[in-house]
């Protein structure tokens, strides 16, 4: 049978397309999926008769119409060209992400770099990678990507205002436009993507800011799965030398950023190269956030050991299905049975119901959470009723307080190492007042921001750990927008020192 003509095919794709209740956008993601490469902006003018496409293209738009009628029974199909033997084989943004996943098989982590910009080059872009220090107060070029270039300090530049508005953002730079990419682990920021137009290629297209961002997610899961089985990376992000007790405790420490629909945690320690006895933990699950903190002190040379057996003994009866009593329990005879008497571990266990707002939480020692939300205590963080028990270890159970929620309500978990932080002077650290002045960032720079302004305060000379564990309960599920998913791109001149 003779191929369809174009013109005729353009034209009935279009009438049922009509008829499909779909926007151009929904039909164009639709197309995507199947391996189309053109923008959605061509995809409008093809479907208004301004645009030729080439055959295969004409057949997956023709293909993800059907896919659509097909879900309305008994609307007339759209005819395919018929043409054959043109190559199926993904190009453009399938092409590209495709491609990433390919190249990331079997390579060794420090071979990342590489690969993520060969996927660039699929779609007429230069990649280069920068990850965040541990300290997250610079962008630190990877080996092998731009190497050549200084790091980027995160507060005063334009990569920097991408990592910390978890955004997309297209800024003139001395060697001529580029678009910045937050690099992200499911919701953990871990460094930018810089991307430079090739040739014909228009940073200003959203279509193609779309697939940066794609191509951004999809890296830095790979990057991050690379920092479990390799060095390098790590390696990159270090400012300096870790000593084995901070080490340990960094590596139990779960992601530094997690979210649901109904919930963002996000959690920071400090100091970031010096951590003796402090830790936090959380789970997330579609009803509930789980949430602890531990502090050990930092006078003990076995502080580290102690407070990863408080955290182990928490993960193991919470992963049982045990509640905060359970979860209490479990700590205490942990600690007793491997340290005797002498350990003792202050902290906080808390169990927010995400449908309702009931938090109930146990201070065993520890400090009391704070609220902070727009319609609790005028934005003011307050401290929530507490009934402390001892420390973990130590004496009898402890009282479990509920306190409610409203949506929007941050609650804050911290240690006595961060609010007790001091100056030259012996002023204590004013952690309700930091709070106050950094409502309604997102948890991941709020946490960033007051373990920043706690050390500055004090010189980096901490008296005990400072641990930090926030969690966000969203206001309806388009309270807290997900990373990465804005539908523009912040546009903005050079960067001028001193610019905020």
């Amino acid at each position: 049978m003779s191929a369809l003509k174009a013109e005729e095919q353009r034209r009935i794709v279009a009438a049922c397309f009509a008829r499909t209740g779909l926007t151009v956008e929904q039909l164009w993601l639709r197309y995507f999926a199947l391996g189309g490469d053109v923008s959605e902006v061509e995809l409008d003018a093809f479907l208004q008769g301004v645009l030729p496409l080439p055959r295969i293209q004409r057949d997956m738009v023709t293909h993800a119409v059907n896919e659509r009628l097909d879900e309305l029974s008994g609307v007339r199909r759209a005819p395919y060209s018929g043409e054959t033997g043109e190559s199926t084989r993904p190009r453009g943004t399938l092409a590209a992400l495709l491609g990433l996943l390919d190249g990331a098989h079997h390579a060794a982590p420090e071979r990342l770099p590489e690969v993520i910009a060969t996927a660039g080059r699929a779609l007429n872009l230069e990649i280069a990678v920068y990850l965040a220090d541990y300290d997250q107060r610079h962008l630190l070029p990877l080996p092998g990507s731009v190497s050549s270039r200084a790091p980027l300090p995160i507060e005063t530049s334009n990569a920097g205002q991408a990592y910390r508005h978890v955004d997309t953002l297209l800024a003139e730079e001395p060697g001529g436009p580029r678009l910045w990419a937050v690099l992200l682990d499911g919701d953990e920021r871990m460094g930018v993507l810089e991307v430079e137009a090739g040739a014909d290629t228009d940073l200003h297209d959203p279509a193609l800011r779309t697939q940066c961002r794609w191509l951004a997610s999809l890296a830095g899961h790979l990057i991050a799965a690379a920092m479990r089985y390799g060095d390098t990376l790590d390696m990159t992000r270090r400012g300096r030398r870790r000593d084995p007790t901070a080490e340990l405790l960094w590596h139990n420490l779960p992601p530094l950023t997690a979210a649901t629909r109904d919930v963002t945690v996000a959690g920071g320690v400090e100091p970031a190269y010096d951590l003796r006895g402090v830790t936090f933990d959380y789970a997330l699950s579609e009803t509930t956030a789980w949430l602890a903190i531990f502090d050990a002190g930092r006078d003990s040379s076995s502080a580290g050991l102690v407070v990863s057996t408080a955290l182990a003994a928490y993960r193991s009866a919470r992963r049982e299905g045990q509640d905060l009593r359970g979860q209490e329990t479990a700590v205490d005879k942990a600690l007793s049975t491997q340290f005797g008497d002498g350990a003792a571990v202050r902290g906080t266990l808390a169990e927010l119901d995400l449908a309702h707002g009931d938090l109930r939480h146990l201070e065993a020692g520890g400090q009391p959470p704070l609220v902070l939300g727009t319609e609790h205590e005028a934005d003011r963080a307050s401290t929530v009723d507490s009934l402390p028990r001892s420390p973990f270890g130590t004496g009898p159970p402890g009282r479990i307080m509920t306190t409610r929620l409203r949506p929007g309500d941050l609650v804050v978990l911290h240690t006595e190492g961060l609010s007790d932080a001091r100056d030259a002077d012996g002023e204590r650290f004013g952690l309700a007042e930091c709070l106050n002045a950094h409502a309604g960032r997102l948890p991941p720079e709020t946490t960033r921001r007051v373990l920043h302004a706690a050390k500055s305060h004090c010189r980096g000379t901490f008296t005990g750990d400072a641990g930090l564990l926030v969690a966000l309960r969203h206001a309806g599920h388009e309270a807290v927008q997900p990373p990465n998913s804005t539908s523009s791109v912040l546009t903005v001149p050079p960067f001028r020192p001193g610019a905020a």
